[in-house]
Parts: structure tokens; sequence; C-alpha cells
């Protein structure tokens, strides 16, 4: 059986993420509802989007030079409508990256032997191209989002940054050689879910990038990389079987299980830096109390469905991290 698995893993890896080109997908009972739709979305995915987005507003307001209080300040020069579309960039971008994902994992037979929540594109219950038409929407409506900010701050160079995140997203588990399959995956969160989009909407707000924004940034990454982590970790057996090698594929269970602590409390540690300067903000250390039972489920189960809850904690840890740090920062003296 193990033989046969990896013989037929082999045979699917070189697939492309084109559907003429790929085997279709075992054809499901019932079509996709409404619910399979918004379950393809991976809504508890969707923190690593708000996350960024909130905490670069909010380094971008203590940073300002003439911050005031933060209604005065959010609703002054744009600020507000900025601070909403770059949520809109990132919430689009997110979930045409999970749509994405759906189809080109299907596509490839990945899927095939999945353990967690059922896949539009490999359980049948939507056609591939129709999952791809759904992706390039979120996709085209994350890069209008991101047009219309560039035309209210004039940034033109932008276009660049968000082209390259598009074809990053897509790159991550389409084309011939996606890069999600080699390993870095968790670089891609880290620069584009950390990175790209905490400093990107500090700039967009004030022109400038600070050592606070940073420092946010790291932090946002290194959430963003525990959930995917810990989401690899609950696939791990199957992803080898059906030759996908994510980093926790690469380096193994116990060193994946290391590496999924470290991205979760390393948050932690760059917080430090917060605290040093606005003490309130060390309310946000209450979001512990989430992610330290994510932690301790993280590295001592093998359960897909325990898997998933430390999944779900480390998310919504990551949610209350930044949205406390996010209003300690905004109402400091």
């Amino acid at each position: 059986m193990v033989v046969a698995r990896t013989k037929n893993a082999t045979q699917k890896k070189g697939r492309s993420g084109n559907p003429a080109k790929a085997a279709a997908p075992q054809r499901a009972k019932r079509g996709a509802t409404a619910r399979d739709w918004i379950g393809g979305a991976r809504l508890r995915t969707l923190t690593l989007g708000v996350v960024p987005v909130v905490l670069g507003t909010a380094v971008a307001f203590v940073d300002s030079t003439t911050p005031g209080d933060f209604g005065s300040w959010i609703g002054q020069d744009g600020h507000l409508t900025i601070a909403l579309l770059a949520l809109a960039v990132a919430l689009f971008l997110q979930v045409g990256v999970n749509y994405s994902n759906d189809y080109s994992d299907g596509v490839r037979g990945t899927d095939e032997f999945r353990v967690g929540p059922a896949r539009l594109t490999g359980a049948g219950m939507a056609k591939p191209r129709t999952v791809l038409t759904v992706a390039l929407t979120f996709f085209g409506l994350a890069a209008v989002a991101g047009l219309v900010i560039v035309v209210l701050t004039q940034l033109w160079w932008l276009l660049l940054v968000g082209a390259a995140a598009i074809v990053a997203a897509w790159f991550y588990t389409g084309g011939k050689k996606p890069y999600g399959y080699n390993a870095l995956g968790e670089v891609f969160v880290f620069v584009f879910f950390g990175l790209v989009a905490v400093l990107g909407t500090q700039f967009v707000l004030i022109e400038q990038v600070t050592v606070s924004g940073w420092a946010a940034a790291i932090a946002a990454g290194f959430f963003a990389c525990a959930v995917l982590m810990v989401n690899n970790i609950r696939d791990i057996d199957e992803d080898t079987a059906a030759g996908k090698r994510t980093l926790a594929v690469v380096v193994g269970r116990p060193v994946a299980c290391v590496l999924y602590g470290l991205f979760l409390m390393l948050p932690y540690v760059v917080l430090l830096w917060f605290v040093l300067l606005y003490f309130r903000s060390g309310f946000t250390y209450f979001s512990l109390l989430l992610a330290l039972p994510a932690l301790v489920i993280g590295v001592t189960s093998r359960k897909p469905r325990e898997l998933i809850t430390a999944l779900q904690l480390s998310s919504f840890a990551s949610l209350v991290f930044g949205v406390v740090l996010g209003i300690t920062l905004a109402v400091q003296p």
C-alpha cells in the first residue's frame, strides 16, 4: 500500500496548475453549497490579513509627526479610507490565496490523501475552472483596492509591490514549480503577511517606515508562520505521501514542532520593544491565554482534529495580540 501511494504521488508531482493538463478530481456526491464556498475561504486564516493592517495603522499613528488623538488623526487626510483599502487588499489577497490553493492542490491530486475538511476542487464539489475563476476574482479585487490606494497617495511605484504580492500568491501552490511545495511557504507568509503588509500600511499612511513598524511587521510575520506551520504539521503524513515538500515535511515532525513554538512565542519577545516605549502595551501579553494552549496542543498532539484546534487558537491569539496592541498604542498618552 505504501509503495502504491508513493508511486501515485510521484506521478502527480509534476502536474501543472492548468486544469486542461490535470486529471479530473474524484466526483463528489453533491455540488458545493454556500457553506462549502465559505469554508473554502478558510475564514479562520483571515486574521493573517487583519492583524498586519491593524498593527500598521497603529504604528503609523504613534510615529506620525502630529498624531493628536487617534479619532481625529484617522479621520484626517483620508487616513481612514486608506486604512480600510489596505484592509481590503489584505483580506481579498488572503481569500484569493486560499481559493488558489484549493484549486492548485486539487488539480495536482495533492488533496487525495487529505484528512482535514474537504476541499472544493479535491472533493469534486466544484469544477476546477470555477474555483480558479473565484480565486482570480479575489486577486482582481485586491488589485482594484490597491490601485485606488496608489491613486489617492500618488505612490505609483506601489504598483510593483502589489503585482509582486499577487504573483507570489499565485505561485505559492500554482504553476509548474510552486515554491510552497519546496519548503518556502513560511518565507512567503513572513514577507507578505508580515513585512509587506505592516510596513506597506504604515508607509501609505505617513510615507515613512519606523523601527516600531519593523517590530510590528516581524511580530505579524511570525504569527503568520506559526499558523502555516501548525497547519502543515497536521498534514505532514498526507503531504509526504502526496509528494508535497512543505517545511514541516523537510525538517520532520520534531523540528517542525520546535519551529512552531518559536514562531508562536517570538512575537511576545518582540512585544518587549513596545512595552519599553508604551507601558500600556503590556496588556497584549494577555493573548498568551490563547497562545500557550495552542503551543501545548501543537507540540504534543498528532491528532488532526486537535491540531486544527491549535491552528484556530494560534489564529485567534494573533488577532487578540494585534487588536490589543493596536488599541493600547492608539490610546497611549
